[in-house]
């Protein structure tokens, strides 16, 4: 099993550690790509940090993510698993797993990277600030680096398993899976039931899934289809409905009343 989680805009800056080193990530095939990125979004920042600044979004409060881009390829680094933050992973909490949990997490957890392609807890990163609808000068929209390189090291990571495909819809667009893969591929919604009524809510969306991973790690289970990945959630305690296969995969809708 595979669990594909998204990026965190919240990164946690390092403080001491080895500089980035891009062969020493996992999913070696994403090197090439990787230094492209790397390379584009350093120079930006370095030689114009206004434009930088417009280009990447960054409000004028914290012009700092600018400079933190800027020494991204010499800057200290940390594994991702302390270097993403905010509610999905505050939630999910892989630092503070039981140690087979953690375990499973080096094996069966990859994260989405603007910069990176994909990431596994334990690669040593940098902070660093770019969104996955950014476009750099020299290098265009990142969407598309990743879209032409991202699907061979997320078929590899799968393997013979399942997909679970937990990443926002931004993130998605760097790789779709294709139709061959769809019986190996489950996509979760988190729907937020209030007095009858079901929405989604972005802070039960993140919070429940970092929860369900956490409840998946613990448990240990290998599901290999979407039906078996809905029949352990529900021994699990969560409400699951299953939605009718498509060409891209089973969606599975986690109904949460509270987080």
């Amino acid at each position: 099993m595979l669990i594909l989680l998204p990026p965190s805009e919240g990164k946690a800056a390092p403080g001491r550690g080895r500089r980035l080193d891009l062969d020493t990530l996992s999913s070696r095939s994403l090197t090439a790509a990787r230094a492209r990125v790397l390379d584009a979004l350093v120079e930006l920042c370095e030689r114009d940090p206004d434009e930088a600044a417009r280009v990447l979004s960054v409000p004028r409060t914290q012009l700092d993510l600018v400079g933190l881009n800027a020494r991204a390829a010499t800057a200290p680094t940390a594994r991702a698993d302390a270097v993403y933050t905010g509610v999905l992973y505050d939630a999910l909490g892989l630092p503070s797993l039981p140690t087979a949990a953690r375990r499973r997490a080096s094996s069966r957890v990859a994260i989405t990277s603007s910069l990176f392609g994909l990431v596994r807890p334990g690669d040593r990163i940098p902070a660093y600030r770019l969104s996955g609808d950014a476009s750099l000068p020299g290098l265009g929209p990142v969407a598309g680096v990743w879209r032409e390189a991202l699907g061979p090291a997320v078929t590899e990571a799968m393997g013979r398993g399942l997909l679970v495909d937990l990443r926002s819809g931004t993130y998605a667009a760097f790789w779709r899976p294709p139709a061959e893969l769809a019986g190996r591929v489950a996509t979760v919604r988190v729907l937020h039931e209030v007095d009858g009524r079901r929405q989604v809510v972005s802070h039960f969306n993140k919070a429940t899934k970092g929860r369900l991973v956490r409840a998946l790690l613990e448990d240990g289970g290998d599901p290999r289809t979407p039906a078996r990945l809905a029949e352990l959630l529900g021994d699990l305690g969560w409400t699951v409905e299953l939605d009718e296969p498509s060409k891209t995969g089973t969606r599975l809708d986690v109904v949460v009343s509270e987080v």
